[in-house]
């Protein structure tokens, strides 16, 4: 029995090693923890219990039998955030550069499994040189193993996928398939053919982290979410951002107890919209006057910025927030924040957590780029998503509402539950000018007539009456009143149900 233990000893502490010192020192000095280290940090101290410590690769080839290492390059188990239950892998760049062989695979296979069956989220953190060459069609079948968990989790619980190194190739794959990507500026990159690829396919030379890096990823990709400056600082706001996730379909977000009355009005909102409709004026500070504490963890900030999306709680309760942006390109849909929020829309509704929608649109991008680019389509992305939506709903106009971006914004004929509108809300086909030019043509020549006509259009439809008497708006608010009657309409619609016609699955125009 003494020899048993000493060599379990032995074992163990040759996986924790993992590659030995020297790789353990070339990480650090790279600025990286270890995938160890890193899981200490993620996890509620002494709560992370591993599975699979021993687990070799079976590859024989290319004198691989002679390098074996317990853990085989990716650490896997479960723990604890916040006392809540996670299951966690974290890549071993030390370990073969951290590269997928098959046994590799088999392990997140597992933790991916048993998540979907417990109801438990999935934290991957990934930092990996890609498949392991030497096993050649193995370790491709290993990724494409992983990827149907993925698609088999998605919906059932939320999967977080951490970059902290290299993640090239097949690898890609796997977090572009999970919910939400956050990465580490100047050492972690993305992308399915890298720099020298490139340089012989397309002759462009780049360099890995403008073709792939954190920035690239979050300002003109949207692949990734949101980029930090280091391990520490990505692994702490994840903590953070897991607070707001439910643990799986099957339960709601946590509550948390508010300190901020729900019926606190802040009188600075009546000022926040300009007198000139053409003024801008910063969407964010209406979000975060109105939620609770002011707390609002905004994703994807540098991707299409005229659409804002990102968690909040309203009375100690969850929301997703959708809000078009007046500070750039007024507010405009276009393919970019179509694609943005459609996809935030439709993982608040998987996983049962209210939309709180602000609406100030002057309507959809117009040009040969987005038209080019297929706006149609991916305009129709966002429609689908609050269309097909069923968790509750609540909409505020606070300026403009035109055209067919009125109809997309979770509008009352997309089964908006709750629909406010600011007294100043115009909802009409368009504004006051580009209309009267397009039905009195014929008097283009006489600007008085037309300067008449203009003044009785805004008097027509430059308020939310016309909506209103319509039912389209359920009731015209002090924008100081906010707070207060989306709350009210949160705790009205709690227990909202919907009944669908049975149906395999829908057809989003992707």
């Amino acid at each position: 029995m003494h020899d048993i233990i000493q060599q379990l000893e032995k074992k163990r502490a040759q996986a924790r090693l993992g590659g030995g010192e020297k790789r353990i020192a070339a990480q650090h000095a790279k600025g990286k923890l270890t995938a160890r280290e890193r899981l200490e940090v993620l996890l509620d101290e002494g709560s992370f219990e591993e599975w699979d410590m021993f687990v070799e690769h079976r590859c024989n080839d290319f004198g691989m039998a002679d390098q074996k290492i317990p853990g085989d390059g990716v650490v896997t188990g479960h723990g604890y955030i916040n006392g809540r239950l996670v299951f966690v892998f974290s890549q071993d760049f030390t370990v073969f550069g951290g590269s997928l062989s098959e046994a590799h695979a088999q392990k997140i296979c597992k933790i991916l499994d048993t998540a979907t069956k417990v109801g438990a989220p999935v934290i991957g953190i990934n930092d990996s040189g890609g498949a392991r060459i030497q096993e050649g069609v193995a370790s491709l079948g290993g990724y494409a193993e992983v990827f149907q968990r993925n698609v088999t989790a998605s919906g059932v619980v939320p999967q977080i996928s951490l970059i902290m190194g290299p993640s090239a190739g097949g690898a890609v794959y796997s977090p572009a398939l999970t919910d939400f990507i956050f990465m580490v500026k100047d050492s972690s990159y993305m992308f399915v053919t890298g720099p020298e690829v490139v340089k012989t396919v397309t002759h462009e030379e780049v360099t890995a982290e403008d073709l792939g890096g954190a920035i690239t990823h979050t300002t003109r990709s949207g692949v990734a979410d949101l980029a930090f400056d280091n391990d520490v600082e990505a692994l702490l706001m994840v903590r953070r951002f897991f607070n707001y996730l439910p643990s799986s379909n099957r339960e709601r977000a946590p509550l948390r107890e508010a300190g901020d009355p729900p019926n606190r009005d802040d009188y600075s909102l009546d000022t926040l919209v300009p007198e000139n409709p053409n003024k801008p004026y910063d969407m964010k500070e209406l979000v975060e006057k109105i939620v609770d504490d002011a707390e609002f963890f905004e994703l994807q900030p540098d991707f299409a910025k005229n659409i804002i999306i990102g968690f909040a709680r309203m009375d100690g309760q969850v929301v997703g927030i959708v809000a078009n942006q007046p500070l750039v390109l007024a507010g405009c849909l276009d393919i970019k924040s179509s694609t943005k929020a459609a996809r935030f829309v439709r993982f608040c509704d998987a996983f049962s957590i209210p939309v709180i929608t602000f609406v100030d649109v002057p309507g959809f991008m117009p040009g040969t780029a987005q038209e080019y680019g297929g706006i149609i389509k991916h305009g129709a992305k966002l429609l689908y998503a609050y269309a097909e939506c069923t968790v509750p709903k609540v909409t505020v106009i606070t300026r403009k509402a035109y055209g067919g971006a009125y109809d997309v914004m979770a509008s009352k004929h997309l089964r908006g539950d709750v629909n406010f509108a600011w007294p100043n809300a115009e909802i009409a086909v368009m504004g006051a000018k580009g209309a009267v030019e397009i039905i009195f043509r014929e008097e283009k020549s006489d600007p008085e007539k037309l300067a008449a006509r203009e003044a009785e259009y805004k008097q027509k439809f430059a308020n939310p009456f016309i909506a209103s008497s319509r039912g389209y708006v359920d009731d015209v608010i002090m924008p100081h009143g906010t707070r207060r009657r989306i709350c009210r309409a949160l705790t009205l619609l709690r227990d909202k149900k919907i009944d669908e016609p049975w149906r395999k699955h829908g057809n989003i125009p992707l």
